[in-house]
């Protein structure tokens, strides 16, 4: 199964200019942990609920601080002709729980961990993937 058949194509975004309490709002309405930001129609990273609370409250930043200062830019895609166990091995390797699906700089949709495992809950990739995530992070 490709991503495609599973991803989220009415995917809500912001852009650099919106601030951390707006992104936050946008969060709550729309229920969900992350919004990719768009520059001039292009992917140009993501943010997520623990950027909102790790790189934002936590460092301090003022509420109208645009989202431009702490989004994840080191942004990691999937594309659109990925299977289902590339995906989940992806967002694995790189301790993500949301792979925006984009064609070059063009976002066509976002996978979560959580569709991956739903989808198919045999999966093994997929429970390796959330199982992986879940570790704390290697201190440094």
């Amino acid at each position: 199964m490709k991503v495609t058949d599973i991803m989220t194509t009415d995917v809500q975004t912001c852009t650099m200019d919106d601030t951390l309490q707006e992104i936050a709002g946008m969060m709550q309405e729309w229920d969900v942990g992350s919004i990719p930001v768009m520059e001039n129609d292009r992917l140009a990273g993501i943010i997520t609920d623990r950027d909102l609370v790790i790189r934002g409250i936590a460092s301090q930043f003022a509420l109208d601080t645009p989202v431009r200062q702490i989004l994840s830019s080191d942004l990691v895609t999937g594309r659109p002709d990925m299977d289902l166990e590339e995906a989940a091995d992806l967002m694995a390797e790189h301790q993500i729980r949301r792979l925006p699906i984009a064609e070059g700089d063009k976002l066509l949709g976002i996978v979560s961990l959580g569709d991956v495992a739903v989808k198919d809950p045999s999966d093994m990739h997929a429970g390796a993937a959330i199982e992986d995530i879940s570790k704390p992070a290697e201190p440094s």
